[in-house]
């Protein structure tokens, strides 16, 4: 069977990946552009294109099409992305028009959560799988759901977003409007916000220690921190978990799907966040579903984003 190639974009809050990715799941080539945001819709469709440009010169081959993962309510047909969460400014971006009509190639956007679930039911922890809920950990907290090996979109393909159930019906205002929603929790900026917050109380964590004075503070320095076997490097880690767990029991009781993939850059966490996400689910999932919960990190690691984008060039 022939290679294709097609381009993957997975398009972050903090950061835009881009790759060559070719129809067997292997990626030629791949870069990361800052996304900014803050800048304004233009600013970050330029970004894009300027990364596709790059790699058409690096990569002297035919692409076939490219795959945009982006946040936010994704009107799948017509390419639109509608109030993604962290991006200012974007009510109804035509994004698929206008990355297609800057890089003369076909383009195919769909959630940035979808797309990560179709490369894991392609390429990774969900090949084996007829069903399953993804849930990415990254800027913000985004889910989708595999039913039968095909993607559930919704009604206006904003299917999956476990990141705003709600989980505290009066608590921290969340960027989606809403209050008390999963993402205003273990959100990478709300993890953070909350860790340093509360760190001047905790000067006795090897988090103190290791940024030694800066406010850098990431998921990584509070898994090295566990790694010590700090004390509070593990409460951040499980109370993530659990607040997770809980927001998925509900998913779990609502679709009657036991499998559970987790990826983005939180899941670096490792096996301490996946034993609380499991614990809490089976805490407060029904009965009959209990002893089928299944929760796994996903195989693409960071590149379900980029693999995922690229494979919508490919699925059907």
């Amino acid at each position: 069977m022939k290679l294709k190639y097609s381009i993957g974009v997975d398009l972050g809050g903090t950061n835009i990946k881009l790759g060559v990715v070719r129809s067997d799941g292997k990626i030629k080539s791949k870069i990361s552009l800052p996304t900014k945001a803050k800048r304004g819709p233009e600013f970050v469709v330029k970004q894009i294109i300027s990364g596709v440009e790059e790699l058409k010169k690096k990569n002297k081959v035919k692409i076939v099409g490219i795959g945009v993962g982006s946040p936010g309510s994704i009107i799948h047909k017509k390419g639109t992305v509608e109030n993604p969460p962290n991006f200012p400014g974007w009510k109804r971006v035509h994004l698929g028009k206008l990355v297609s009509k800057g890089t003369g190639i076909n383009v195919v956007v769909e959630n940035d959560a979808n797309a990560a679930a179709i490369g894991e039911m392609i390429y990774g922890a969900g090949k084996e799988t007829k069903s399953f809920i993804m849930v990415t950990l990254g800027t913000g907290v985004g889910g989708g759901i595999i039913i039968n090996r095909k993607i559930y979109r919704g009604e206006r393909g904003a299917a999956g977003e476990i990141g705003h159930i709600t989980v505290n019906y009066n608590g921290r205002r969340c960027k989606c409007g809403s209050r008390g929603c999963v993402e205003t929790y273990i959100g990478n900026s709300y993890l953070i916000e909350d860790v340093k917050k509360n760190l001047s109380k905790r000067k006795d964590s090897k988090i103190y220690e290791i940024i030694n004075g800066d406010s850098s503070i990431s998921p990584k320095v509070i898994s090295e921190a566990f790694q010590y076997g700090d004390d509070y490097a593990v409460e951040i880690i499980e109370r993530a978990g659990s607040i997770l767990g809980y927001g998925l029991a509900s998913v779990v009781n609502l679709l009657d799907i036991s499998n559970i993939v987790i990826g983005g850059g939180v899941a670096g966490f490792g096996k301490p966040l996946f034993a609380s996400v499991k614990s809490s689910i089976i805490e407060r999932v029904m009965i009959p579903f209990k002893e089928n919960i299944s929760v796994r990190r996903a195989k693409l690691r960071n590149d379900a984003g980029i693999k995922g984008a690229a494979a919508l060039a490919f699925y059907k």
